[in-house]
């Protein structure tokens, strides 16, 4: 029987819950829509009840609890009524609730609903977001000699934001815009180097080759992933984890960009301040250098 590895707890439990919807077969994923559609009825419900609600049996709510780490239904009943009353306890009005966008929305709506979920998107990829696996990439990149960046579509533009960051403190960081360029480049690669992987699902194949061939060359490798149990993670050394909101219009595009670069700001900070004085120096000179062409100087 498949467990997380993992401990859960109430703060993390509906992000995991929404991570590991890609992997859970159609009962097992009709059992997760149930618990996040209702947190608090799924709560107060018995195993047999919500069986009956989702059309599946007892046993595979039963192996849908194990999947989470838990052995007992009431320990994950018990862990959902602590997150609604610290949010309860928390929240200054009612906490914003994530919302898909339905065709007749006018653009109001369209504005307040996608700031919501993109803000729901940062606050729950801080809460899952590992500070020792943070830590870990920290000192693996400022150890580095060479840092290679890949990502493909929407996660290229993130792969992109933070190889530009890391060469603005004058790290060597290169990002592959291609992926044969990046698999050549990722099989080349030594120990004194580090891999950087960005997939929200972490099962792009074009993303996972990249890392299983730096990782086969010796190099530290890193995913910034939606998923630590994917293929990507597999073959990561650190996981750095993100816990976006995604739907039909969105996938892709908007609530995994924005989680992804929250985490890359974290790092990068992480970076500059563990050498700070050379951080700031460099970041002087590189402004120096294109300041002074702004138009009207």
């Amino acid at each position: 029987m498949e467990t997380t590895e993992r401990t859960p707890t109430s703060r993390t439990l509906l992000a995991d819950v929404r991570a590991m919807l890609p992997d859970l077969r159609p009962s097992e994923r009709r059992i997760a829509e149930d618990l996040l559609a209702d947190p608090r009825m799924f709560a107060s419900s018995s195993g047999a009840q919500i069986a009956e609600r989702v059309s599946t049996s007892t046993t595979t709510v039963i192996r849908f609890t194990h999947r989470l780490g838990y052995q007992r239904l009431r320990d994950l009943r018990h862990d959902l009524t602590e997150q609604a009353v610290r949010e309860d306890l928390a929240a200054v009005g009612a906490r914003p609730v994530a919302s898909d966008i339905a065709a007749g929305d006018g653009l109001g709506a369209v504005v307040a609903k996608v700031a919501t979920d993109e803000s729901l998107s940062i606050s729950d990829t801080a809460e899952v977001l590992s500070l020792d696996e943070l830590e870990r990439a920290v000192a693996a990149i400022r150890a580095a000699t060479r840092v290679d960046v890949y990502g493909v579509g929407a996660s290229a533009i993130v792969a992109v934001d933070l190889q530009r960051k890391l060469a603005r403190i004058g790290r060597v960081a290169l990002e592959w815009p291609e992926s044969h360029a990046a698999w050549t480049a990722a099989a080349v690669l030594d120990a004194s180097a580090v891999a950087v992987a960005v997939s929200h699902s972490g099962g792009t194949s074009e993303t996972v080759e990249f890392l299983r061939l730096a990782r086969e060359s010796g190099a530290v490798t890193i995913a910034i992933t939606n998923h630590d149990r994917s293929p990507l993670a597999a073959m990561a050394d650190i996981v750095l984890r993100t816990a976006a909101r995604e739907s039909a219009l969105r996938s892709g595009a908007l609530g995994s960009r924005i989680a992804q670069l929250m985490v890359v700001d974290c790092l990068f900070v992480g970076v500059a301040q563990s050498d700070f004085e050379r951080s700031v120096s460099a970041v002087q000179k590189t402004y120096s250098a294109v300041g002074p062409r702004a138009y009207g100087d």
